[in-house]
C-alpha cells in the first residue's frame, strides 16, 4: 500500500485573497480554479498548481462550517488538510472503515473518488485519500486532477515545481507517525517520517498550543535563495529558510 502520493494540501484562511496574493508574489503561483462544489461544506476556495501538485486555500462563509470552527481553534489562518492520491480510493475507504476510522465526507459520483477521514482518527489532521477512475497514469507528475478543474495545466506555476514535503505537528510525533503508518501501510523512517511514492510526510513537535494540523510545506523551486529574498522584500515573517504564508511555514527547496 505504499503506492500513494502527496497531491494537495489545503490551508484555511479568514480571507483567502491576501494569502493567494502572497503565494503569487513569493512563489509565482496562480489561481487555476475556484470550485463551486465546496459550497456544500460552507466554503469558497482557490486551487493553485505547484507543478503537478496543488495548494488549496479555503475560506469559511458559514459560521457553522467545520473549517470556521477550526480557524477559531487555531487562532487564525492555518494548515487544514492533507490530500493523498492512490490508485483506488474506494479500496482504502473500505479498509479504513474496517479499522474503525470515521468518515466525515465521501464522493457520490463517478470519475473522481474521495473520502475525508476524521482528524481525531488520523493523528489530528483532516486527511483525504482520493483517486481518479481509470487513470493508469496517476503517478505521473501532471496527471489528471479534477479538484483543480479542467484547465489547470494551462496555469503557469512560476518557478515552483512541486510539493516535496508536509510537516504535521503533534505532541507525540513518533506515535503520530506510527498511526499514519498503520493507516496507510507505509513504513516509518527515522522515527517520525513517511516516504510516499511522491512526497514526504513529517511529524514534528508542536509549534503552537493546539498541537495539531499542517504547519509547514517544502516547495520545490528553481531559485530558493531568490524566493526567500522576494519574501524578505515583502516583509513577510522569515526564519531558518522558511517564510510564513497563511499560517504555514513555506520552505523553498531545490528539486
Amino acid at each position: 500500500m505504499t503506492d500513494m502520493r502527496l497531491r494537495q494540501v489545503a490551508l484555511v484562511a479568514k480571507d483567502l485573497e491576501p494569502v493567494a496574493a502572497q503565494l503569487a508574489a513569493v512563489f509565482g503561483l496562480k489561481v487555476a480554479f475556484r470550485d463551486p462544489a465546496v459550497g456544500v461544506f460552507g466554503l469558497v476556495n482557490v486551487v493553485m498548481p505547484v507543478g503537478g501538485e496543488f495548494i488549496e486555500i479555503v475560506q469559511p462563509v458559514r459560521p457553522d462550517a467545520s473549517a470556521a470552527r477550526y480557524l477559531a481553534r487555531r487562532g487564525g489562518d492555518a494548515g487544514y488538510m492533507v490530500i493523498l492520491q492512490a490508485a483506488d480510493a474506494l479500496t482504502h475507504r473500505r479498509r479504513l472503515a474496517q479499522m474503525g476510522v470515521r468518515q466525515i465526507a465521501e464522493s457520490r459520483h463517478e470519475g473522481y473518488q474521495y473520502t475525508h477521514f476524521h482528524p481525531g482518527d488520523c493523528a489530528g489532521v483532516l486527511t483525504s485519500i482520493d483517486s481518479v477512475d481509470g487513470d493508469a497514469y496517476w503517478r505521473e507528475p501532471m496527471s489528471d486532477w479534477p479538484p483543480a478543474g479542467k484547465a489547470w495545466r494551462d496555469t503557469p506555476a512560476g518557478g515552483a515545481m512541486g510539493l516535496a514535503a508536509v510537516d504535521i505537528q503533534s505532541r507525540d510525533p513518533a506515535a503520530a507517525a506510527q498511526r499514519w503508518s498503520s493507516l496507510l501501510g507505509i513504513p516509518v523512517l527515522d522515527g517520525t517520517q513517511l516516504r510516499l511514492a511522491r512526497g514526504l510526510v513529517r511529524f514534528v513537535p508542536p509549534i503552537d498550543d493546539d498541537a495539531t494540523g499542517v504547519v509547514a510545506l517544502d516547495i520545490e523551486v528553481a531559485d530558493p535563495a531568490g524566493t526567500l529574498a522576494t519574501a524578505r522584500d515583502l516583509g513577510l515573517p522569515e526564519t531558518e529558510g522558511r517564510v510564513l504564508i497563511g499560517g504555514v511555514w513555506m520552505r523553498p527547496v531545490p528539486r
